[in-house]
């Protein structure tokens, strides 16, 4: 455990001392102990305010598998059917030909409602109640279940408004005393209070893409260029402080690490947040057609992505989680018993791969003698 410690550690400074990055955390569990707690860099070069383990950062669409973890524990409550329409407690959704969209649908990114409400601005994303209504009216650009794409701002809309109308707490509530509170977990945040913006780590852009999204593509419709740049916009107080359950996680590696910890092997300090057979039916495949949003194969589950061979969470199928957008990301393994997850203020991903997230995960599984075979850091 302490080589396993030393040698992420290692891998840390080394990707900071040849500025890969410039603030990272990772954290990591094995059969329900902790065995990596490790940091690098600054949070804030302005200032040079280091990172420390508390450091928060704005993790993007980490937060979705903590959001389906949310659908997850509604289903194994007998509260919510995956294959009962959203339009059973939310009757407006049903407009525009969306009567037969399911959590299924939404879960797997297969409902056909990828896209942004026209004319959305960041402003407009502070307002639930608002944006809510305006997605309720959004016209399904593929017959639900015919294709997936990836719904990357509206999956945390349609879900999180799902758990306010079935359990009536606002989602942000849920997190926090049916996923945080049982585990301890008290750095991850759907909007962040006043008192915990000194912690949160400025965001700073990584090298633009090699090949921009065209103007009139369909990435385009789902992240305007409106709400760019990425970094620009989540170092907006407004913003830090909204609820977006599918975009806007903020917090820290040891909270994802927790998160994902509680869903494997006997789970974490007595808690398990999902059942086995929950687990099973959520990690289940759902889909690993040509994503039409992101335009390579993408293997999903119910909420999370699933290892394969072009996934960023790994290689292995066993593997569920979710990346954010600049290579954050948390994942757990059923099979090892092991969680991960990783924070970083560095808006950048590289090949898949060879990611500082695919770099770390493999070093750390090395480590503790789970990787599979053949898997070594190259750097």
């Amino acid at each position: 455990m302490a080589d396993a410690q030393a040698r992420v550690q290692a891998l840390l400074d080394d990707l900071v001392a040849r500025d890969v990055e410039r603030g990272v955390q990772v954290a990591a569990y094995l059969d329900g102990r902790q065995v990596i707690d490790a940091w690098a860099g600054v949070a804030d070069q302005a200032t040079g305010r280091p990172v420390d383990g508390d450091t928060l950062f704005c993790t993007f669409s980490v937060i979705k598998g903590v959001t389906a973890t949310a659908i997850h524990l509604l289903a194994e409550r007998g509260q919510l059917d995956y294959d009962t329409p959203v339009a059973a407690c939310w009757p407006a959704f049903a407009v525009s030909g969306k009567g037969r969209i399911t959590p299924r649908h939404i879960l797997s990114h297969s409902a056909g409602i990828p896209q942004l409400p026209d004319g959305l601005a960041a402003a407009d994303l502070c307002d639930w109640d608002a944006v809510c209504q305006r997605v309720a009216q959004l016209e399904p650009l593929w017959e639900p279940g015919a294709a997936t794409g990836y719904h990357a701002i509206t999956f945390g809309w349609v879900l999180g408004e799902l758990v306010r109308r079935i359990d009536g707490r606002p989602i942000e509530r849920f997190v926090q005393e049916e996923i945080c509170a049982p585990l301890g977990i008290t750095s991850l945040y759907l909007g962040i209070p006043d008192a915990v913006e000194p912690r949160v780590a400025v965001l700073e852009p990584g090298p633009p893409p090699p090949w921009p999204p065209p103007a009139d593509s369909l990435y385009r419709r789902v992240l305007p260029a409106a709400l760019e740049p990425l970094h620009e916009l989540a170092n907006r107080g407004d913003v830090r402080r909204a609820v977006l359950p599918a975009s806007g996680g903020i917090m820290n590696a040891r909270a994802i690490a927790r998160h994902y910890a509680a869903m494997v092997g006997d789970g974490l300090d007595g808690v398990r947040l999902l059942g086995p057979t929950r687990l099973r039916q959520a990690t289940t495949l759902q889909t690993e057609e040509v994503d039409q949003v992101l335009r390579y194969p993408v293997p999903k589950a119910l909420g999370y992505f699933l290892g394969g061979r072009l996934s960023r969470v790994g290689a292995r199928r066993a593997v569920f989680g979710h990346e954010g957008a600049g290579g954050a990301i948390g994942l757990g393994d059923a099979e090892h018993r092991f969680a991960i997850g990783i924070a970083k203020n560095r808006l950048a991903d590289g090949w898949i791969g060879q990611e500082t997230s695919a770099l770390i995960i493999r070093e750390a599984r090395d480590a503790l003698g789970i990787a599979d075979a053949g898997e070594r850091v190259t750097r």
